[in-house]
């Protein structure tokens, strides 16, 4: 029986699915350079403030919260009013093409991790688009989803075995929880409490409860990723043969059985790897990751003047902010992140015009791209890859 994976990137479907990304990618970028925020404006403000969303306090990004006022104290501002707002200057755009460095060596350390998985069996071009087109499902997915899930189905177009290439995705999937489980209790043990999330009681209350339930859901998906790859690689199988139990997959049964069998097989290789081995993945997993905060670093030391200690401030808050991500129900994070941006980032500065400004760059910096780079590369890649 043919596998039902076969014709999953050919035909006419792939053919859609990049003609929805890119509406979807457009849509999602017209709508965060769209969105209008308000600013105090004794002298000409058209908008008053009438608390629409009754939470007793002046959220100067939501139009349900003013209503126009021939006597209003507030004045709507477009995203490119807002960045008119902003002093621009040579120090600015460093800052800005550093974010990009940035960026670009987060995905480079990506690209060698997978390498290492491999054994080199992908070269330098099979591996950065294999990268590449992981960022783009991730964009495209919920954060507690992630691209992991399509990963494996582009590793093994590009000749790894399925079994394999699951195992790899598991692997990346444990290297990225683990840098969370040993990062964040170091942040706390350096930085109080206070200092990481915002003063307000009640925003402090809500984040600090997401917080904690995103980091249990972390660490618990950690340690049975761990198990599964060195003590229990069968639990991998039975999982699979429970799952494709279901009447709409059972006739695929069998697929799920040599799936599993894959598995078994290359947790019992990966567990027979030196130490040498597993710090070269977490090293890159580590630098990846940092690469990513720093991003966050460069921005606003673009539009600030940050000290050493509000740099390393600003990178604790990250993993805080990185885990609403993860946890978060929407597509690559988006409302949530923009939202988590500002709240946790709001003590470096009391303008919400400039929050709301760098939230935006942070986000066509580093997720946008993303949308348009994947769509692009899809066509080619499957032509590539055909077999």
């Amino acid at each position: 029986m043919e596998s039902p994976l076969s014709k999953v990137f050919n035909g006419w479907k792939i053919f859609l699915a990049i003609a929805i990304g890119l509406l979807i990618s457009s849509w999602m970028l017209y709508n965060s350079l769209s969105v209008s925020h308000f600013i105090a404006d004794q002298k000409n403000g058209t908008h008053e403030w009438v608390d629409g969303n009754q939470n007793n306090r002046v959220d100067m990004s939501e139009e349900i919260d003013f209503k126009v006022s021939k006597h209003g104290t507030y004045r709507q501002l477009t995203f490119t009013e807002s960045m008119n707002q902003i002093e621009w200057d040579s120090s600015t755009t460093i800052w800005l093409f550093i974010a990009l460095l940035f960026m670009v060596s987060r995905d480079f350390f990506y690209v060698v991790r997978i390498r290492l998985l491999t054994k080199n069996q992908l070269g330098w071009k099979a591996a950065i688009y294999v990268i590449l087109l992981w960022e783009f499902a991730s964009a495209l997915t919920p954060g507690v989803v992630g691209g992991a899930a399509v990963a494996m189905f582009i590793l093994n177009r590009e000749t790894i075995p399925l079994g394999r290439a699951t195992a790899i995705v598991i692997i990346t999937a444990f290297m990225d929880n683990l840098f969370f489980v040993l990062m964040i209790p170091l942040v706390f043990l350096f930085v109080h409490n206070s200092d990481l999330f915002p003063v307000e009681e009640g925003s402090t209350l809500i984040l600090s409860w997401w917080f904690w339930g995103g980091f249990g859901i972390i660490f618990s998906v950690c340690l049975m990723l761990y198990l599964t790859l060195f003590w229990y690689p069968s639990f991998a199988t039975r999982f699979l043969l429970f799952v494709f139990r279901f009447p709409l997959i059972k006739r695929w049964k069998f697929i799920a059985a040599e799936w599993g069998k894959d598995i078994e097989k290359a947790a019992i290789t990966f567990k027979k790897e030196k130490n040498s081995f597993w710090l070269a993945v977490f090293v890159s997993t580590f630098m990846s990751w940092i690469s990513r905060y720093l991003v966050i670093n460069a921005i606003l030391n673009a539009f600030l003047h940050l000290g050493f200690y509000d740099n390393i401030l600003v990178l604790g808050k990250q993993l805080i902010l990185w885990l609403f991500m993860l946890v978060s129900p929407t597509p690559g994070g988006s409302g949530v992140a923009e939202y988590a941006f500002g709240e946790i980032l709001s003590s470096f500065s009391s303008s919400a015009i400039l929050l709301v400004i760098m939230a935006i760059i942070w986000r066509l910096i580093s997720y946008f791209p993303y949308l348009f780079i994947g769509a692009i590369l899809l066509p080619s890649w499957i032509k590539r890859t055909r077999s």
